[in-house]
């Protein structure tokens, strides 16, 4: 994002095109000439990840007072991480509101197999929503591997809380990331850097995200409710709809029969770094979690009710999810 917009790892600004500036208070506050901080609040239940954050690259970029940790941890565990330093995030985030013209909402970037990313992030959540009933709350939900069976927990108690208070959540699966870079990119090692109104019922707001240029089609099949594909580069609109439109009655098997409109396009004019057009591609589709596995064996789910959580808690939760 900072790139698209010419501001350096320092937060000073170096583009060469006028439209960089344009919107960028979206994300951004200016503080001086030509200097801008995102406005962001980076949170964690132990002090590392902000350590490597402030020493890396980019530890000039945030503002120091955005930067909320606490010492212990969750230890992977939901219940654990529903902990009091909500309180001070919260604060964090009140300051940040307030200094905005027209607050539009939140976004959320988190886990849902940790205990920090899940259990604090989903009580961070619920408690805006609470503080701010009408403003759009967007969340990027990293999704865990299905190989990794004691984090089903996290995810189902976090999914409950994403149906209730999110407007909108990308789902994204790291391992599906890391298979697209070995298989289809042909990246032997991949890192952190190449991995990088569609919502018809207010419950069914859970997005597949995918982006072109790709060389191969996924192999998972499924039915979408809804699909949007924002391009991004020089293009014909009215092409662009012609051929969505093809590729919905070539592949009418794919989508639902009951919602009728629902494809959606969008375009941006700049291109994205390196490209000439690419597209991101949106697909509104129900993910199942292999959770009642191990539930039915109460495998670890002593971890959760020692952190004082009643297992009644856990039936109420899956009669919503599932």
């Amino acid at each position: 994002m900072s790139d698209e917009h010419g501001i350096e790892p320092d937060g000073l600004y170096k583009g060469n095109n006028d439209l960089q500036l344009e919107r960028i208070s979206v994300y951004y506050t200016e503080m001086g000439a030509n200097k801008y901080v995102p406005c962001a609040v980076l949170v964690d239940l132990e002090p590392g990840t902000m350590v490597s954050v402030r020493s890396g690259p980019l530890g000039g970029l945030f503002c120091p007072d955005n930067f909320v940790f606490g010492q212990s941890g969750a230890g992977n565990n939901w219940a654990k991480g529903r902990a009091e330093l909500v309180d001070s995030v919260l604060d964090v985030i009140r300051k940040e509101a307030e200094a905005t013209d027209c607050l539009q909402g939140f976004q959320i970037t988190h886990s849902l197999g940790g205990g920090t990313g899940a259990g604090m992030g989903m009580l961070l959540i619920s408690k805006i929503r609470e503080e701010y009933p009408d403003r759009m709350m967007c969340t990027y939900s990293v999704v865990p591997s299905p190989k990794v069976s004691d984090t089903s927990y996290n995810v189902t108690l976090s999914v409950h809380q994403l149906v209730e208070n999110s407007d909108e959540t990308f789902c994204v699966n790291n391992e599906a990331l890391y298979d697209i870079c070995f298989r289809t990119l042909k990246l032997l090692t991949p890192t952190y850097c190449s991995r990088s109104p569609i919502v018809p019922f207010p419950r069914l707001h859970f997005f597949m995200t995918g982006f072109a240029p790709l060389t191969a089609r996924s192999s998972h099949q499924y039915r979408a409710v809804t699909v949007a594909a924002v391009f991004r580069g020089k293009v014909s609109m009215k092409e662009v709809e012609e051929q969505m439109r093809n590729v919905q009655n070539k592949n009418s098997a794919y989508f639902v029969k009951w919602i009728t409109d629902n494809v959606l396009s969008a375009q941006c004019k700049v291109a994205l770094g390196g490209l000439k057009i690419a597209v991101t591609f949106l697909g509104n589709r129900w993910l199942p979690l292999r959770f009642t596995t191990i539930f039915k064996c109460k495998a670890f789910l002593h971890w959760y009710t020692q952190e004082g959580m009643d297992e009644r808690y856990y039936c109420v939760f899956i009669s919503i999810v599932f």
